[in-house]
């Protein structure tokens, strides 16, 4: 059954991201299934024959490297862990090459840490790089660098639905399809008797996340919880996004068709400029400073710059040039950007007006601490 909303979505998305997680690609053994993945590059094949470009974020490396090496059971300590990814990560492309390659394209391999998104320079390296490959009819196979990663806030992405987003924001991809072991996203457990699949969330608020946070206990690595955060990240820069079942066969196709497969989260806001995107959804703030109710309206409904006096207190440690996010009374964040002072003189002229800096600091390089140019509303 088609849908004209989601037909006109199809209609514009000329590029789009797709990401599958690890249930997706491997067997009831754990270990990766070769023929599910020779359908997907199929899939793949058939979605840059209608004139789209196509990037994949795929998990499965550990899935892989344990096949190789006859492990029947997923390492536990992380320096195991990290060696069996790079080992399966090189079987992991090598079957996406050989499933695309018998369709007359190939697979390029990109891995990326956080460090390396984070940073201005390379973030524009990685999607030059993107770009290109989409030019000439490659698909590029991401994953993130699990063989350098360690698990701490500001060095992995937490899981590859973040990613995902991350680069549909990078490329600025119209539609992100998250694919999943599960048909969607429901109104209650899975599987439940009287547990409804919701075939489209027009806003995205508190109370779609309640819907799985007792579920999955909590915000962590994987599940629906990580898909919708990563929902947020997307949609909240303009890009619309689909969670589907990555085992149906034929599931691109049909999301291409208009068919009403999977949840459609729809765009939350219009869309972000590609500088923005990087400073309100791919870096990691060093630090957050909590604003007054008048400084948050000011910020968040009127398009102001970030003034001293709206300042009620600073946590770092940031210097100047680093993201920060902006919490309101209530220690919600709501935006972020770049910051003109260092965490220390930040707490120095909080809730002063502009006119006292120079006598605080004993100069006044700038007005603003954040200015609007710099910032992004990401809630």
């Amino acid at each position: 059954m088609t849908d004209l909303l989601r037909q006109e979505i199809a209609t514009a998305a000329t590029t789009l991201v797709v990401k599958v997680g690890t249930r997706v690609v491997t067997g009831p053994d754990g270990l990766l299934d070769d023929a599910r993945i020779a359908r997907l590059g199929e899939e793949l094949h058939q979605v840059v024959e209608t004139g789209r470009r196509v990037a994949l974020v795929s998990s499965g490396a550990v899935a892989s490297g344990m096949g190789r090496l006859g492990l029947t059971r997923r390492p536990g300590d992380l320096a195991h862990l990290q060696a069996v990814a790079a080992i399966g990560q090189s079987a992991l492309v090598e079957v996406y090459e050989r499933s695309l390659r018998a369709h007359g394209r190939h697979a390029a391999q990109i891995l990326v840490t956080a460090d390396d998104l984070e940073d201005r320079v390379r973030y524009l390296n990685a999607r030059n790089t993107l770009l290109t490959l989409l030019e000439l009819g490659a698909i590029p196979i991401i994953n993130e660098n699990d063989t350098l990663s360690v698990d701490e806030l500001r060095t992995t992405f937490g899981d590859n639905d973040r990613l995902a987003a991350i680069v549909t924001n990078l490329i600025r991809a119209p539609l992100l399809v998250l694919l999943s072991d599960v048909e969607g996203l429901f109104d209650g457990p899975p599987g439940q008797p009287g547990a409804k699949i919701l075939r489209t969330v027009t806003r995205l608020d508190q109370s779609i996340f309640e819907l799985v946070r007792d579920r999955v206990g909590g915000f962590g690595k994987g599940g629906m919880a990580s898909k919708l955060e990563a929902a947020r990240l997307a949609t909240t820069a303009g890009e619309n996004v689909i969670i589907a079942s990555g085992r149906a066969p034929g599931v691109l196709a049909g999301i291409l068709a208009g068919e009403e497969v999977g949840t459609l989260i729809l765009a939350q806001g219009q869309t972000v400029a590609a500088r923005k995107r990087w400073i309100g959804f791919t870096v990691q703030p060093r630090g957050y400073l909590v604003l007054d109710e008048g400084a948050c309206r000011a910020v968040r409904e009127g398009g102001r710059s970030l003034l001293p006096i709206g300042v009620i207190d600073a946590a770092g440690p940031f210097h100047k040039g680093d993201v920060v996010a902006l919490r309101d009374p209530a220690h919600v964040e709501f935006a972020r950007g770049l910051t003109n002072y260092s965490s220390d003189d930040v707490q120095r002229i909080k809730g002063l007006r502009t006119a006292r800096i120079a006598g605080v600091l004993g100069c006044h390089p700038y007005d603003e601490i954040i200015h609007r140019d710099n910032m992004v509303v990401t809630r």
